[in-house]
Protein backbone atom coordinates (compact mmCIF):
# COMPACT_ATOMS: atom_id res chain seq x y z
CA UNK A 1 0.00 0.00 0.00
CA UNK A 2 3.34 2.39 0.43
CA UNK A 3 3.03 2.41 -3.18
CA UNK A 4 -0.27 4.42 -3.64
CA UNK A 5 0.25 6.65 -0.48
CA UNK A 6 3.91 7.53 -2.00
CA UNK A 7 3.27 8.00 -5.19
CA UNK A 8 0.96 10.36 -6.83
CA UNK A 9 1.10 8.85 -10.29
CA UNK A 10 1.53 5.24 -9.25
CA UNK A 11 -2.22 5.67 -7.16
CA UNK A 12 -3.73 7.34 -10.09
CA UNK A 13 -2.46 5.21 -13.16
CA UNK A 14 -4.03 2.34 -11.70
CA UNK A 15 -7.32 4.23 -10.27
CA UNK A 16 -7.58 4.88 -14.19
CA UNK A 17 -6.28 1.50 -15.62
CA UNK A 18 -9.31 0.15 -13.25
CA UNK A 19 -11.78 2.57 -14.31
CA UNK A 20 -11.22 2.11 -18.02
CA UNK A 21 -11.30 -1.78 -17.97
CA UNK A 22 -14.46 -0.91 -15.79
CA UNK A 23 -15.85 0.90 -18.93
CA UNK A 24 -14.73 -1.03 -21.62
CA UNK A 25 -14.45 -4.97 -20.98
CA UNK A 26 -18.01 -5.98 -21.43
CA UNK A 27 -17.89 -3.90 -24.73
CA UNK A 28 -16.97 -6.82 -27.18
CA UNK A 29 -19.78 -9.20 -24.84
CA UNK A 30 -22.47 -6.59 -25.27
CA UNK A 31 -21.64 -5.66 -29.06
CA UNK A 32 -21.92 -9.78 -29.38
CA UNK A 33 -25.00 -10.38 -28.22
CA UNK A 34 -26.11 -7.47 -30.24
CA UNK A 35 -25.03 -8.24 -33.93
CA UNK A 36 -26.28 -11.58 -33.47
CA UNK A 37 -29.94 -10.83 -31.68
CA UNK A 38 -30.93 -7.65 -33.81
CA UNK A 39 -28.41 -7.84 -36.82
CA UNK A 40 -29.15 -11.70 -37.24
CA UNK A 41 -25.61 -12.32 -37.80
CA UNK A 42 -23.82 -16.11 -36.85
CA UNK A 43 -21.67 -16.23 -34.17
CA UNK A 44 -18.44 -16.26 -36.29
CA UNK A 45 -18.96 -13.56 -38.35
CA UNK A 46 -19.91 -11.13 -35.49
CA UNK A 47 -16.87 -12.47 -33.91
CA UNK A 48 -14.85 -11.10 -36.90
CA UNK A 49 -16.09 -8.23 -36.34
CA UNK A 50 -15.27 -7.18 -33.33
CA UNK A 51 -11.36 -8.32 -33.91
CA UNK A 52 -11.75 -4.77 -35.34
CA UNK A 53 -10.62 -3.16 -32.06
CA UNK A 54 -8.11 -5.57 -30.70
CA UNK A 55 -6.40 -5.24 -34.51
CA UNK A 56 -5.83 -1.42 -34.12
CA UNK A 57 -4.81 -1.60 -30.47
CA UNK A 58 -2.32 -3.94 -31.35
CA UNK A 59 -0.95 -1.55 -34.46
CA UNK A 60 -1.12 1.75 -32.08
CA UNK A 61 0.25 0.62 -28.63
CA UNK A 62 3.73 -0.14 -30.00
CA UNK A 63 3.93 3.55 -31.41
CA UNK A 64 2.23 4.65 -28.09
CA UNK A 65 4.91 3.15 -25.75
CA UNK A 66 7.49 4.65 -27.28
CA UNK A 67 5.74 7.63 -27.39
CA UNK A 68 5.58 7.50 -23.84
CA UNK A 69 9.17 7.49 -23.59
CA UNK A 70 9.81 10.60 -24.87
CA UNK A 71 6.39 12.25 -24.00
CA UNK A 72 4.37 12.41 -20.99
CA UNK A 73 2.26 9.26 -19.93
CA UNK A 74 -0.26 11.89 -18.38
CA UNK A 75 -0.98 13.31 -21.95
CA UNK A 76 -1.05 10.15 -23.82
CA UNK A 77 -2.91 8.51 -21.48
CA UNK A 78 -5.84 11.03 -21.15
CA UNK A 79 -6.35 11.13 -25.06
CA UNK A 80 -6.26 7.67 -24.92
CA UNK A 81 -9.11 7.70 -22.53
CA UNK A 82 -11.10 10.47 -24.46
CA UNK A 83 -11.06 8.01 -27.86
CA UNK A 84 -12.16 5.76 -25.46
CA UNK A 85 -15.11 7.69 -23.63
CA UNK A 86 -15.85 8.98 -27.75
CA UNK A 87 -16.53 5.39 -29.19
CA UNK A 88 -18.22 4.51 -25.99
CA UNK A 89 -20.64 8.11 -26.24
CA UNK A 90 -21.49 6.80 -30.43
CA UNK A 91 -22.47 3.58 -29.14
CA UNK A 92 -25.12 4.86 -26.81
CA UNK A 93 -26.77 5.67 -30.21
CA UNK A 94 -26.84 1.83 -31.43
CA UNK A 95 -30.20 -0.09 -32.41
CA UNK A 96 -31.41 -2.24 -35.14
CA UNK A 97 -31.14 -0.26 -37.85
CA UNK A 98 -27.09 0.80 -37.45
CA UNK A 99 -25.30 0.02 -40.82
CA UNK A 100 -22.42 -1.98 -40.25
CA UNK A 101 -19.59 0.47 -41.13
CA UNK A 102 -20.64 2.61 -38.05
CA UNK A 103 -20.27 -0.01 -35.64
CA UNK A 104 -16.51 -0.71 -37.25
CA UNK A 105 -15.77 2.92 -37.48
CA UNK A 106 -16.43 3.06 -33.44
CA UNK A 107 -14.87 -0.15 -33.15
CA UNK A 108 -11.16 1.26 -34.64
CA UNK A 109 -11.91 4.43 -32.08
CA UNK A 110 -12.02 1.83 -29.30
CA UNK A 111 -9.49 0.18 -30.47
CA UNK A 112 -7.20 3.30 -31.07
CA UNK A 113 -8.18 4.74 -27.96
CA UNK A 114 -7.03 2.00 -25.82
CA UNK A 115 -3.59 1.04 -27.31
CA UNK A 116 -3.18 5.00 -26.66
CA UNK A 117 -4.23 4.76 -23.33
CA UNK A 118 -2.59 1.44 -22.49
CA UNK A 119 0.93 1.39 -23.18
CA UNK A 120 1.75 4.92 -21.77
CA UNK A 121 -0.18 4.30 -18.76
CA UNK A 122 1.26 1.01 -18.01
CA UNK A 123 4.54 2.62 -18.55
CA UNK A 124 3.85 5.37 -16.31
CA UNK A 125 3.00 2.83 -13.40
CA UNK A 126 6.29 0.81 -13.60
CA UNK A 127 7.96 4.11 -13.95
CA UNK A 128 7.09 5.61 -11.01
CA UNK A 129 8.85 2.86 -8.71
CA UNK A 130 12.33 1.17 -8.57
CA UNK A 131 13.32 -2.05 -9.44
CA UNK A 132 12.84 -3.77 -6.27
CA UNK A 133 9.09 -3.09 -6.71
CA UNK A 134 8.30 -4.28 -10.43
CA UNK A 135 6.91 -7.27 -9.73
CA UNK A 136 4.46 -5.88 -7.00
CA UNK A 137 3.24 -3.14 -9.08
CA UNK A 138 3.02 -5.31 -12.06
CA UNK A 139 0.61 -7.37 -9.60
CA UNK A 140 -1.47 -4.17 -8.69
CA UNK A 141 -2.35 -3.09 -12.49
CA UNK A 142 -3.03 -6.80 -13.37
CA UNK A 143 -5.34 -7.14 -9.86
CA UNK A 144 -7.05 -3.37 -11.56
CA UNK A 145 -7.44 -4.73 -15.09
CA UNK A 146 -9.45 -7.85 -13.48
CA UNK A 147 -11.18 -6.15 -10.83
CA UNK A 148 -12.30 -3.47 -13.75
CA UNK A 149 -13.47 -6.79 -16.00
CA UNK A 150 -15.46 -7.67 -12.95
CA UNK A 151 -17.43 -4.36 -12.73
CA UNK A 152 -17.77 -4.18 -16.23
CA UNK A 153 -19.70 -7.52 -16.35
CA UNK A 154 -21.01 -7.00 -13.42
CA UNK A 155 -22.78 -3.69 -14.56
CA UNK A 156 -23.87 -5.39 -17.59
CA UNK A 157 -25.63 -8.30 -15.91
CA UNK A 158 -26.90 -5.68 -13.38
CA UNK A 159 -28.56 -3.56 -16.53
CA UNK A 160 -29.88 -6.90 -18.10
CA UNK A 161 -31.94 -7.84 -14.98
CA UNK A 162 -33.48 -5.05 -14.30
CA UNK A 163 -34.53 -3.70 -17.83
CA UNK A 164 -35.16 -7.14 -19.31
CA UNK A 165 -35.52 -9.46 -16.08
CA UNK A 166 -34.33 -13.34 -15.51
CA UNK A 167 -35.78 -14.35 -18.92
CA UNK A 168 -34.42 -15.67 -22.49
CA UNK A 169 -33.33 -12.75 -24.80
CA UNK A 170 -36.07 -13.56 -27.46
CA UNK A 171 -36.93 -11.34 -30.42
CA UNK A 172 -40.39 -10.27 -27.92
CA UNK A 173 -37.70 -8.83 -25.55
CA UNK A 174 -35.41 -7.07 -28.31
CA UNK A 175 -36.55 -3.70 -27.42
CA UNK A 176 -35.73 -4.12 -23.87
CA UNK A 177 -32.45 -5.25 -24.71
CA UNK A 178 -31.54 -2.29 -26.85
CA UNK A 179 -32.90 -0.19 -23.75
CA UNK A 180 -30.14 -2.13 -21.62
CA UNK A 181 -27.65 -1.39 -24.01
CA UNK A 182 -28.70 2.21 -24.14
CA UNK A 183 -27.87 2.46 -20.22
CA UNK A 184 -24.80 0.62 -20.31
CA UNK A 185 -22.90 2.57 -22.85
CA UNK A 186 -24.04 5.16 -20.80
CA UNK A 187 -22.51 4.36 -18.01
CA UNK A 188 -19.83 3.41 -19.90
CA UNK A 189 -19.25 6.58 -21.14
CA UNK A 190 -19.58 8.43 -17.64
CA UNK A 191 -17.14 6.13 -16.33
CA UNK A 192 -14.64 6.94 -19.17
CA UNK A 193 -15.13 10.61 -18.79
CA UNK A 194 -14.42 10.13 -14.60
CA UNK A 195 -10.75 8.08 -15.86
CA UNK A 196 -10.03 11.38 -18.28
CA UNK A 197 -9.85 13.23 -14.79
CA UNK A 198 -8.26 10.42 -13.03
CA UNK A 199 -5.70 10.10 -15.65
CA UNK A 200 -4.94 14.08 -15.92
CA UNK A 201 -5.05 13.99 -11.44
CA UNK A 202 -1.28 11.67 -12.09
CA UNK A 203 0.33 14.75 -12.70
CA UNK A 204 3.50 15.07 -15.21
CA UNK A 205 6.41 12.32 -14.78
CA UNK A 206 9.43 13.94 -13.22
CA UNK A 207 11.53 10.75 -12.71
CA UNK A 208 10.65 9.88 -9.19
CA UNK A 209 10.37 6.91 -7.51
CA UNK A 210 8.54 4.87 -4.63
CA UNK A 211 11.79 4.39 -2.38
CA UNK A 212 11.57 2.52 0.87
CA UNK A 213 12.02 3.95 4.16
Amino acid sequence: MQLFFRSRIFAFSNIAALINYSATYAVAFLLSLDLQYTKGFSAEYAGIILITAPFFQMIVSPFAGKLSDRYDSQVLSSIGMGLTALGLFLFIFLNETTPLWYILVVLMILGIGFGIFSSPNINAIMSAVEKRYYGVASGINSTMRLLGQMLSMGIAMMLFAIVIGQVEITPQYYPQFTTSLHWAFILFTVLCVIGIFASLARGKQRGERVVEG
